[in-house]
């Protein structure tokens, strides 16, 4: 769909597979984590061809170029036509240190609680307590 006026940005972060489904997409806008212009945006946004949309995912922010809008979801090998991939060199190097993270507990502690998986959380996306 080509519309002249734009696309809302959740529908189309969900069209593009930034995001699994459109209601986290839509979550995420009102977090505050989707930000068009330097500007913090609601899922009812729209978004035209040449924006800029820096998508933080924490430990890393993904910044893309908005090539076509569109609000129908396309298969993964045609990403392509609707953004271009932005993201800085040393930002997937972050995600890629991500991976190796292995929180030490001792034998016999049982399983985390919800404290535990908390701070096991905040260690992972790098977040002083």
């Amino acid at each position: 769909m080509n519309n002249q006026e734009g696309i809302r940005i959740d529908k189309f972060l969900w069209a593009a597979r930034i995001y699994k489904t459109r209601s986290i997409a839509s979550e995420e806008c009102r977090k505050g984590r989707i930000i068009i212009d330097n500007v913090t945006v609601k899922p009812s946004r729209m978004v035209t061809a040449g924006e800029i949309i820096t998508v933080k995912k924490p430990p890393i922010n993904f910044r893309f170029r908005v090539v076509e809008p569109s609000d129908k979801r396309v298969s993964a090998k045609l990403i392509q036509s609707l953004i271009i991939d932005l993201t800085p060199e040393d930002e997937k190097a972050k995600l890629e240190m991500g991976k190796s993270t292995v929180v030490f507990r001792e034998k016999g502690t049982g399983r985390p609680t919800k404290k535990d998986r908390r701070l096991i959380d905040r260690l992972r996306e790098g977040i002083d307590q």
